[in-house]
């Protein structure tokens, strides 16, 4: 029997984009137009949010709100909140289909999920004018999930359940203690977890390690272990019940999810 009903996937650095790289660059640029400059690392901070409120968090830092006001005369407020937004969503819309690529052994998770009759979703924190973007070519990479809910779908993004909720009532499936969530953010995990579900998060292709296939092949294998450990911790820290390197290997962590289902634990227990 398959005790899990359905799975519910982040996109960017968890099924394509590894590394989650699509959005950093067009951060950096906005703020940078407006005379601030801010760092990728500063910018992946918030990953997950909302793209508005993860905005919001960057207006927030104390750094960059110093750096703000000694440009403009004054922290950043809501109005300059909307400004930015509106000048990062069409950069974010031009790069997303150049950073679509499947994440290696993605679609054959899919794939595997399918035979299983396992139900499968997802869940972004990009809008539907950036994932219009993304779809077709994650489609022909054999990535096609039941249900895409994107920011804007629900009074609330991450890491609040709603979009969690409301993929599951599109897949109908349904406890939430028999689902999954898989995701490569803090807020993503923690989204899981919200929702009564269980959650995995996903480290070295995501947000939380950061660097493209090509830096990984280029970093020494101390340096390596120690992203890797770092990526670990953080979303270990954000609730997951588990922790893998990729999609590619998340038949293990479902396993395990499966047989503590059977024993009788529940996500939140």
């Amino acid at each position: 029997m398959t005790e899990i009903v359905a799975v519910i996937f982040d996109w960017a650095g968890t099924l394509v984009d590894f590394g989650s790289r699509a959005p950093m660059g067009a951060f950096v640029e906005t703020f940078g137009e407006f005379g601030v400059e801010i760092t990728i690392e500063e910018a992946r901070g918030p990953m997950g949010m909302a793209k508005r409120p993860h905005i919001a968090a960057l207006c927030a830092n104390p750094r960059i709100a110093a750096a703000w006001a000694a440009a403009h005369g004054r922290p950043p407020g809501r109005v300059e909140i909307d400004a930015i937004y509106d000048r990062f969503v069409p950069k974010n819309i031009a790069v997303a289909a150049s950073h679509a690529d499947a994440i290696p052994g993605a679609a054959e998770t899919l794939a595997a999920l399918r035979a299983r009759r396992i139900k499968i979703g997802s869940s972004t924190g990009y809008t539907r004018e950036i994932m219009a973007q993304i779809l077709p070519r994650a489609r022909e990479q054999g990535i096609a999930p039941d249900s895409v809910v994107c920011t804007g779908d629900t009074p609330e993004g991450r890491p609040s359940p709603l979009m969690f909720w409301r993929g599951l009532v599109e897949l109908n499936a349904w406890p939430a203690w028999r689902a999954v969530k898989v995701d490569d953010t803090e807020v993503g995990v923690a989204e899981g977890v919200n929702a009564g579900a269980w959650s995995v998060g996903v480290a070295v292709s995501g947000n939380a390690f950061g660097a493209s296939l090509e830096e990984i092949a280029a970093m020494s294998r101390a340096e390596f272990a120690r992203r890797r450990e770092a990526a670990y911790a953080k979303l270990e820290a954000a609730g997951a019940h588990g922790v893998v390197d990729s999609v590619a290997d998340l038949g293990v962590a479902l396993s395990e999810i499966e047989a503590r289902i059977v024993a009788g634990e529940r996500p939140g227990g």
